[in-house]
């Protein structure tokens, strides 16, 4: 008998499991790698995230108003009635020539946003236009440059909250690129001396922002844009 009949007939069944293990080897060894990979990919995220957390809590616990600040005009991103109230010193001051309110609820009126920061009829009349129809910081931003198209200002003043300026800013800055606009920050506490981070409020809120400021980064950078962030016209 020649060796390759021996060959031949040898039992076929001897031979299988070698190569069946010898599969299975492999495809456990590329499962281990993708793993492995895997999991550094989510540890180098996960750093990133971590290392953009503690940068933009330092950037919003540094935030600080300019002193006399100059603009042609003046927005202020409602959110509470401290941002409004400041917003109307710096027109009072002249810091801007007029100012616009962007954001209110439709069931609020001029009158009662005058009362409630204890401002001259005189005032709103002449210099303070109310923006109803954004509904959220995107919103916001296409209202604004809505308003500054329609009156050609150059520069402008962004009241908001130190937490929500950063994103304020991307949200404008990417919507209108001719205009200067001009941070000033509205601190309601000293946080850059407050153990912030371990008041659970104050560490939700800077939590929360930082994700919306994430997403909107990311939003810009795959050029998504879901809404116009304003609310429908009735009728």
């Amino acid at each position: 008998m020649t060796m390759d009949r021996m060959l031949r007939n040898k039992d076929p069944e001897r031979v299988r499991p070698v190569r069946s293990s010898q599969g299975l080897l492999s495809r456990h060894g590329l499962l281990r790698k993708a793993l492995h990979y895997g999991g550094l990919v989510v540890l180098a995220a996960g750093a990133l995230l971590i290392a953009g957390f503690l940068h933009f809590a330092d950037s919003v616990t540094n935030l600080k108003p300019q002193n006399n600040p100059k603009a042609d005009a003046i927005v202020v991103l409602t959110g509470g009635y401290q941002r409004i109230e400041q917003a109307i010193d710096l027109l009072r001051q002249g810091a801007g020539q007029r100012l616009l309110i962007s954001g209110v609820n439709p069931s609020t009126t001029a009158n009662q946003i005058r009362r409630v920061t204890q401002s001259s009829p005189d005032l709103f009349e002449c210099c303070v236009d109310i923006g109803y129809d954004a509904i959220d910081t995107v919103g916001n931003a296409n209202e604004t440059s809505r308003w500054i198209r329609e009156h050609g200002y150059r520069s402008i003043l962004i009241v908001t909250s130190n937490y929500h300026m950063q994103r304020s800013l991307m949200e404008l800055r990417r919507i209108d690129r001719d205009t200067e606009f001009i941070p000033y920050p509205v601190v309601n506490a000293d946080l850059k001396t407050r153990a912030w981070y371990a008041e659970p409020d104050a560490l939700r809120t800077m939590l929360s922002e930082y994700g919306k400021t994430v997403i909107a980064y990311l939003r810009g950078l795959l050029g998504l844009q879901l809404s116009e962030g304003l609310r429908e016209k009735s009728g």
